[in-house]
């Protein structure tokens, strides 16, 4: 599983402005929208919601990787968000969250969606990504920078 298959630049957001869970949820939903019109953003944040209430995806040292499957989606899709004054997202570790990647997969892709989720939480526990990434100046330094880690991090 290759992110640069399955993050477009046009899904980074360097400055989420988003105060609350729901907002992250909304604004990182959007961009995906925006990419593949025939979704509908209420649905995705419905099926995001209900993704939470089951546990947090908020995994710790200020990431979260909200997640769910999606009826009308063809192929699987990731957006990335970046908060800088972070989020209060029922952390595991009750910190704010400040670097998310939102990963919706079609309903019958469970292997492609496990795959991509493990890839990101793999990559994930670099902190020295984490930090590049908080360090970044802009979206094409961001893609670069998740790009070059995918790449680093074998599946």
């Amino acid at each position: 599983m290759r992110l640069d298959h399955i993050l477009k630049m046009e899904f980074l957001n360097d400055d989420l402005q988003a105060r609350t869970k729901t907002e992250v949820l909304a604004e990182l939903s959007e961009m995906i929208v925006n990419g593949f019109p025939k979704l509908d953003q209420s649905k995705i944040i419905d099926v995001l919601q209900q993704r939470e209430k089951l546990g947090s995806t908020g995994i710790g040292d200020g990431v979260a990787i909200p997640h769910g499957k999606i009826g009308a989606l063809e192929e699987v899709a990731v957006a990335f968000g970046r908060s800088k004054n972070g989020v209060a997202f029922d952390s595991m570790d009750g910190k704010p969250v400040y670097l998310f990647f939102l990963l919706l997969a079609p309903e019958d892709c469970a292997s492609q969606h496990l795959k991509a989720l493990a890839k990101i939480s793999k990559m994930l526990k670099a902190g020295n990504f984490r930090k590049d990434l908080m360090e970044a100046k802009s979206k094409a330094e961001l893609y670069e920078i998740i790009i070059q880690q995918d790449e680093a991090c074998p599946a």
